[in-house]
């Protein structure tokens, strides 16, 4: 993410809080961008939802981000969980049980899950999660006597991850530009993308096209070939918050399953109450065979990311002896330590719930600031999970040039107006500011996101 340190208005100068990590020189500060002239905005603490930067000004995080965080930063029983786990134990094999891992798998199956998804394992966030899920979708096919089923069937206008085969699966293009020689070319169907349909349909007529365009593919694949699909029950940052039809999920489940191939459904940034439920998949009463959750569930206190599938996706391992290879730091007791703290912190105060309360109240003043921004194709989302879509020309939805970086531009102008939001969009979505502020979130500082992110449409466009 790039974007001026002149429009950002940004400086590098001490904090003068001795409770701060002050940044006491800009030269310091520029030595951290891994790519040189990188910019980087220097933030000396958090609070709620609230940055301070280096320079003593308060930033609110309208972006929780990048979708992170939840319950707020800086919450003291979080960071004394985590300390009270280091100081029993530092680093345990992860095939070995501590008391940390235990509880959050029983927590996750007996209030969070969707009710068949029994069995769970840990990772270090939302990258290695998806690249596990679709090791363990080969692994059992492989290990059910099915080897020939190979086959990931991604969809445009989507993002699983950073390593190889969450980057084959995906279909971001900017992310993949000058890779493709490395990646698998797996099969992609066509986005669930209602503002600009690929197949030139509309609603409700199109009577979902696009998720039987998904069947149309595994048929011409060949369904013995096919693995998975891996799909975002509400598309992130790399379209921006697109939220399917609510046809969309069930009749994917149903085609899988007529077909045996396993649903993965990525909710790495829509898991853990981000939608207003506790799962995006939730809304639809749909349980894949497995689910990749991440962000949400350390709340950004700590790096972790989880899988969780049926006995029925594991059954063919455990007949077989095999095991599922993982990462070394997969379910470190610290970061599990966190994640219960979150997960309670969201229980006890109905943040989810909130989430979806709150949602609605920023997304009807978004839609209310907007609704006749020439420079506004649609503002949409599902919980606190929200993305505002910009044009060069509403009428004709012409997109503003490649060049320009438009939603870069934006986010650059919210810092001048006390607000940080997200990045987002890719191909046919280009410019896009998505919103996912923590759940705590107040009609105060609603208010401020509504006043601050049409001003800073404006400022970017002059």
């Amino acid at each position: 993410m790039r974007f001026s340190r002149r429009a950002a208005g940004v400086s590098c100068r001490a904090v003068s809080d001795p409770r701060a990590r002050p940044v006491t020189d800009p030269a310091r500060v520029q030595r951290y961008p891994f790519v040189p002239g990188g910019i980087c905005i220097p933030v000396a603490r958090a609070e709620g939802a609230w940055l301070q930067l280096a320079d003593g000004r308060r930033i609110l995080d309208a972006a929780g981000g990048a979708i992170v965080a939840n319950v707020g930063h800086g919450r003291r029983e979080v960071a004394e969980a985590v300390a009270r786990s280091l100081e029993a134990t530092s680093y345990v094999v992860p095939p070995f049980a501590t008391d940390e891992r235990i509880a959050l798998a029983e927590r996750l199956v007996g209030r969070w899950l969707p009710r068949g998804l029994t069995r769970v394992t840990f990772t270090s966030g939302g990258s290695e999660s998806v690249d596990a899920a679709l090791r363990l979708a080969r692994q059992h096919h492989v290990a059910a006597g099915r080897p020939e089923r190979w086959k990931m069937i991604g969809r445009d206008l989507s993002y699983h991850g950073a390593t190889l085969g969450t980057l084959a699966v995906g279909g971001h293009e900017k992310r993949r530009a000058g890779l493709e020689p490395l990646l698998v070319q797996w099969p992609k169907a066509p986005a669930c993308y209602c503002l600009r349909c690929p197949l030139g349909t509309s609603r409700p007529s199109c009577d979902v096209a696009c998720v039987d365009a998904i069947e149309t593919l595994i048929e011409r694949e060949g369904p013995e070939t096919v693995a998975a699909v891996v799909a975002e029950p509400v598309v992130g940052s790399t379209a921006g918050a697109l939220v399917p039809p609510d046809e969309y999920w069930p009749r994917l489940a149903e085609i899988c399953r007529r077909h045996g191939v396993l649903l993965i459904a990525d909710e790495v940034m829509t898991g853990f109450g981000r939608t207003g439920r506790n799962f995006a998949v939730d809304h639809w009463g749909v349980v894949p065979d497995i689910l990749v959750g991440g962000k949400g569930l350390g709340g950004g206190y700590a790096p972790i990311g989880g899988v969780y599938a049926t006995d029925a996706v594991l059954a063919p391992l455990a007949a077989r002896g095999e095991e599922f290879m993982f990462y070394t730091y997969s379910a470190h007791p610290a970061s599990c330590a966190a994640a219960l703290a979150v997960l309670e912190i969201v229980d006890r105060e109905g943040l989810v719930a909130r989430a979806a309360e709150q949602g609605k109240r920023l997304l009807d003043r978004l839609r209310g600031a907007l609704a006749d921004h020439p420079l506004v194709a649609e503002v949409r989302g599902l919980g606190l999970l929200l993305a505002v879509e910009l044009v060069r020309d509403r009428a004709t939805l012409e997109p503003f040039p490649l060049e320009t970086k438009f939603a870069n531009r934006v986010v650059a102008a919210g810092f001048g107006h006390g607000v940080f939001f997200y990045p987002g969009g890719a191909g046919s979505a280009r410019d896009v500011v998505c919103l996912g502020p923590p759940f705590t979130i107040s009609d105060e500082e609603i208010e401020l996101i509504a006043t601050a992110l049409p001003r800073a449409i404006n400022a970017a466009a002059s």
